[in-house]
C-alpha cells in the first residue's frame, strides 16, 4: 500500500519512517525545501534515538521517499496522514491554519477514493472541518473517508512507542476507512497491540484526555512535593508508596520543575479552550496549568534561597532540553529558569548533550560549555535541570576542586541527600529535606 505523510516534523517523520519499516511505501511531503533536501541525504533535522538509522535504512530499501510536491503526495497514495503543526494561539486554542491548508489542497487534487487521516493533535470537530474543506475544494465530487488517528509518541522513545504501542486509536466515519486503517496497522496485530475503534469525536477527545491526565499527575506530585518540604516528608517515598497502587501507577509521579515540551502545555491550554467553547469550565485542567506555571517560580526561589542575591553570581546549569534523550527545547523549564537567572544579573554557564546549539539561539547570553565539568568551573551553585544519564554519575571530587561554592541544587532528585551531604555539598532538592552547610551563609 502507498501512503503519504504531510509534514516532516517530529510526528510526521517518525510516523513515516516507522510505517516504511513495517513494509509500506511511504512518501513524506513538506514544503520546506531545505528540510526535504536534508532528509533525502539521510540526515534527520532533530534528535530522536534510532530515528536517523531508521530513515537511512528505509531510504536505502526504497520504501521511504521525500518530496515538496503536495500534488504528488495526493496522487500516489490511498491514505494521506496530516501531521502538520497545530501551535497554540494566544487564547490557548489550537491554530488549525496548516491543517486547513492541507485539506484544501487535498480536495483540489483528489480524483479518486482516499482516506485522509488526522495525526496531529487537534480539537474536537477538526475531522468534520477537514471533510467540509475537502468537499468545498474538489473540482468534481469524489468519495473519500476521514479518520482521527492520534499519536501517542514520547520524545526519546518514539520508535518503540510506535512499534509497540499500548493502544492504537482509530476514529472513522465509515467501515471502508476502518478496513484501510486496520490494513495499515496489521503488522502490529502480531504484537497484540490493542486497537480502539470509535467515532471521530471520541478519538479526538482521547488524545487530549490522555495528555492532560498525565500533566495532572505531574502537577499533583509537584504539589505534594511542596507540601512535603513544609511538613518534613520525602516526596520520593510518597511517590513510591502511591505508585505501587496499581490503580495509580508509578509513571509521571516524579517531582521536579514541571512539565514542558510540545504537548502537555499546549494540549492543556487547548482542552481548557475546548471546554470554554462547549460552555463547560475545565476546572481540573486549569488547576494543572496554574500549578505547573507556579512550579517554575518555586524552582527559582530555591536557587535564590541557596545563593542569595543573584546579581554577580555564576550558576552552572546542567541540561536545557525539556527532558533527556531529545533536543527539544519547546517550553523547557530549564530555559525558563535560565532566562530568569540572567535577568536577575547572574552569569549562566550551561551544557546539554543535544540541545545546546538551539538553546544558545534562544538565550545567547548564556555561556556554552563542552561538558558538565567545564560548566561548573568557578560557579556559586550548580543546578541540575534535565536528568541526562551522564549527569547521574558525576565525579564530585573533581567538581569540588573547581567550584567556588559547594552548592548543588537538584531539581530532578537524581542524587541521595545523605550522600551529597557526606561529600560536603549543601544539597537542595524537590520535596525533600535540604542538607549540608551552605558555604555562602556561614558566619
Amino acid at each position: 500500500m502507498y501512503i503519504s505523510v504531510i509534514g516532516t516534523g517530529y510526528v510526521g517523520l517518525v510516523t513515516g519512517a516507522c510505517f516504511a519499516d513495517l513494509g509500506l511505501n511511504v512518501l513524506c511531503m513538506d514544503r520546506d525545501e531545505s528540510r526535504i533536501t536534508t532528509l533525502e541525504n539521510g540526515k534527520v533535522p532533530f534528535f530522536e534515538p534510532g530515528l536517523a538509522e531508521l530513515v537511512a535504512k528505509n531510504i536505502q530499501a526504497g520504501r521511504l521517499r521525500f518530496t515538496t510536491d503536495l500534488h504528488k503526495a495526493v496522487d500516489e497514495s490511498l491514505a494521506i496522514f496530516i501531521a502538520v503543526g497545530t501551535p497554540s494561539r494566544s487564547d490557548g486554542s489550537a491554530d488549525l491554519s496548516f491543517v486547513d491548508e492541507v485539506a484544501r489542497s487535498v480536495g483540489a487534487r483528489m480524483t479518486g477514493y482516499k482516506v485522509v487521516i488526522t495525526k496531529s493533535t487537534v480539537p474536537v470537530g477538526t475531522a468534520v472541518r477537514v471533510k467540509k474543506l475537502i468537499e468545498e475544494n474538489q473540482t468534481k465530487p469524489c468519495n473519500f473517508g476521514v479518520v482521527s488517528n492520534p499519536e501517542f509518541l514520547r520524545e526519546g522513545s518514539a520508535i518503540e512507542d510506535f512499534m509497540r504501542p499500548n493502544r492504537v486509536v482509530i476514529g472513522a466515519d465509515s467501515q471502508e476507512s476502518v478496513a484501510i486503517m486496520k490494513d495499515l496497522y496489521r503488522p502490529l496485530y502480531l504484537l497484540d497491540a490493542p486497537v480502539v475503534i470509535t467515532d471521530i469525536p471520541t478519538a479526538e477527545v482521547i488524545k487530549y484526555a490522555s495528555n492532560v491526565f498525565l500533566a495532572t499527575k505531574i502537577s499533583f506530585i509537584n504539589e505534594m512535593a511542596n507540601l512535603c518540604e513544609r511538613v518534613g516528608a520525602d516526596v520520593q517515598m510518597v511517590s513510591k508508596g502511591m505508585g505501587l497502587d496499581q490503580r495509580i501507577g508509578s509513571k509521571f509521579l516524579h517531582a521536579g520543575p514541571g512539565y514542558g515540551g510540545s504537548c502537555f502545555g499546549k494540549d492543556t491550554a487547548a482542552l481548557i479552550n475546548i471546554g470554554k467553547e462547549a460552555e463547560y469550565e475545565m476546572t481540573l485542567a486549569k488547576a494543572t496549568k496554574r500549578i505547573n506555571e507556579q512550579q517554575r517560580s518555586r524552582m527559582l526561589e530555591k536557587i535564590v534561597g541557596a545563593v542569595g542575591d543573584l546579581k554577580g553570581k555564576t550558576i552552572g546549569l546542567l541540561g536545557l532540553a525539556f527532558k533527556p534523550n531529545t533536543d527539544d527545547i519547546r517550553d523547557s523549564p530549564a530555559l525558563a529558569i535560565a532566562k530568569e537567572l540572567i535577568q536577575a544579573g547572574a552569569t549562566v554557564r550551561t551544557y546539554d548533550p543535544e540541545a545546546l546549539d538551539e538553546s544558545m539561539k534562544v538565550l545567547p547570553d548564556m555561556v556554552p560549555c563542552q561538558d558538565a565539568y567545564q560548566t561548573v568551573e568557578g560557579t556559586d551553585a550548580i543546578v541540575l535541570v534535565t536528568e541526562w544519564n551522564q549527569f547521574r554519575n558525576l565525579d564530585f571530587e573533581q567538581i569540588r576542586s573547581t567550584v567556588k561554592s559547594t552548592i548543588f541544587i537538584d531539581l530532578r532528585n537524581v542524587y541521595e541527600p545523605q550522600r551529597m551531604e557526606e561529600l560536603g555539598f549543601h544539597y537542595v532538592s524537590v520535596g525533600r529535606k535540604t542538607v549540608g552547610t551552605n558555604p555562602l551563609k556561614q558566619s
